[in-house]
């Protein structure tokens, strides 16, 4: 299929109350649920840590295809670990998505990856959410940018394609305990 996924698992979860990553949803972490859905269209999938780093490498370490790259330069901000991420993709293209955003369903994937665009965005009732698929050779351009930069204006600054899809997941991340009892919620009436 020739893609490649980059999860962004880095941050320092400080609002959430406790580590992201590990956080449940069933019988699997958040930082799982989320490979789980890449993985279904994607040959490899890089994730990038940070802080707590060896819990990361403890999550994905029996997970076949997975990767793990430690970024040095997290404290800086997300955009750093955006830039590591996709040090690694050999693919000619790649899905970005936080590692907090864990019940984007397979179809969103695929319906992504339909369109043949550079950079494509999923939207679910008139906002806009992640993955993003992006075209390889959009690369050097982002390596170019300093590791404070923000990925949206990035985004913002080129032709982009948005895809409606049937699908709450794009915007539902864990930035909140809240946040985190809404998924809960949701991934048992919709996922299971």
């Amino acid at each position: 299929m020739n893609v490649e996924g980059v999860i962004l698992a880095a941050g320092f979860s400080e609002r959430a109350g406790e580590y992201k990553m590990e956080l449940r949803l069933g019988d699997k972490t958040l930082l799982e649920r989320c490979i789980e859905g890449l993985a279904t269209v994607c040959e490899h999938i890089i994730v990038v840590g940070g802080y707590q780093y060896e819990k990361i490498e403890a999550i994905v370490e029996h997970l076949p295809d997975i990767e793990s790259v430690y970024n040095e330069n997290f404290r800086v901000g997300m955009f750093s670990s955006v830039k590591r991420g996709i040090r690694e993709i050999r693919a000619g293209r790649f899905f970005i998505i936080p590692g907090d955003q864990p019940l984007v369903k397979p179809g969103t994937y695929r319906k992504l990856l339909s369109v043949d665009n550079d950079i494509v965005i999923p939207r679910f009732d008139g906002k806009k959410g992640h993955p993003v698929l992006f075209a390889r050779h959009l690369i050097p351009e982002i390596l170019a940018m300093p590791d404070t930069a923000i990925l949206r204006d990035f985004i913002h600054s080129k032709e982009i394609f948005i895809v409606d899809v049937d699908d709450a997941g794009i915007g539902l991340d864990v930035d909140s305990p809240e946040d985190y009892e809404k998924i809960k919620v949701y991934f048992q009436e919709e996922m299971l």
